[in-house]
Order: structure tokens, then sequence, then C-alpha cells
């Protein structure tokens, strides 16, 4: 009997064990070098429908978690348009960045969104996934929360854009540091970082 309990509790910490070196510091689903999870057929506020699979000819891919009500995720909206604006010409080109929002309050459903991206000039795909399975695939836990994968598809950076809430404030530019190690053929320094934001409204129906 005692022989049983101890294989059962060594069973139990290998587990734990093999749980936790599955998920990232701060990411409870992803860790860096993963797969990163694929997509497809998502709606967008261009009225097409999206997939992953859409950016195969793109070395680096940025998934942005984000939504239309938190104010944090307004307040970078401004520093996303100008990040795909920088990545969108000369080699830089091969840099594809694809915003997708899981929430299905009101605020946050697609007709809103459509406004949302016309007001701001949204210059990257803004996608609904009502299912919320990217979210929860991803791991996102709040908005905006950002990932990088690179041309295998592999995790190499998730968490925050930069340091600071205040734009003028800002030190580290942790997105932009991980595409440009990629762009130049370097290891990323800084994988992985705390996002700062709204907590993703996931339905516990879901």
């Amino acid at each position: 009997m005692h022989r049983v309990l101890t294989t059962v509790v060594a069973l139990a910490v290998a587990l734990s064990l093999a749980s936790a070196a599955q998920a990232g510091k701060f990411n409870k689903k992803l860790n860096i070098g993963d797969s990163a999870p694929t997509f497809s057929s998502l709606p967008g506020t261009d009225d097409k429908a999206h997939s992953l699979a859409d950016y195969k000819d793109k070395d680096v891919v940025v998934v942005v978690v984000t939504c239309n009500h938190c104010p944090v995720a307004v307040a970078y909206e401004d520093r996303i348009i100008s990040f795909a604006k920088k990545y969108a010409s000369g080699p830089e080109s091969k840099v594809g960045l694809v915003a997708i929002n899981v929430n299905n309050n009101d605020a946050d459903k697609l007709p809103r969104m459509k406004e949302r991206s016309k007001a701001k000039g949204f210059n990257f795909p803004y996608l609904y996934d009502e299912s919320q399975k990217v979210g929860r695939e991803y791991g996102a836990t709040v908005t905006p929360e950002f990932f990088v994968l690179d041309k295998e598809r592999k995790v190499v950076y998730m968490g925050a854009m930069d340091d600071s809430m205040k734009e003028g404030s800002v030190k580290h530019k942790y997105l932009e540091e991980a595409v440009d190690s990629l762009l130049k053929g370097t290891k990323v320094s800084n994988t992985e970082t705390r996002a700062r934001g709204c907590g993703v409204q996931y339905e516990r129906s879901r």
C-alpha cells in the first residue's frame, strides 16, 4: 500500500512539473518556442475571412489580442498603427500584424469594431473571434497582449508592447526589439514580459 501511494505521489509531482514546463513565466498556456496556435476563417472589419495561413509570405507575424472598450487597448491604438506603418515597406515588409478581439460584449462585437477601425484608420486586419478560441489557446489574459511568431511560426516573444502606459516615458520597446532581432537573424534577448491591460472577458460556458 505504501509503495502504491508513493508511486501515485511521484506521478502527481511529475505531471505537475511537466505542466509547469509547458507554460511561460507569465503566460500559463504557452512557452517560448511553442508552435503558435493557428486560426482560420475569422471575420474582419474588412468583411473578409482571415487565417494565419494568409501570412505565409511573412518572416514574422505579430498577433495582438485586443478589444474596443478597454482604456489600455485604446491607449495603445496609435502605437500599434505606427508599428504597422513602420514595418509596411522595405525589408520590414516581411512583418505582418493582425489584431484579434475575443470579447463578446456589445461594445466589442464586430459592428462596433468596424466603427472603431474606420474612425482610427487601422492599417492592419482587425478580426473578431466570437468563439474566444484564439484568446484561450494563446493564453491571453489582458488586452492588449502581444505575441511574436517567427518564420516557422514558433512563439519567440509574448507580453507587453513596451514598458510604459505613457508613450513619452517608454524606455524599452519590447515588441520592436523582438521583431528587429528576428529580422537581423539574432536571438531575441527579452522573450517574455507581463502584459498590462483589462482582463479578457472569457465566458464560462465556452
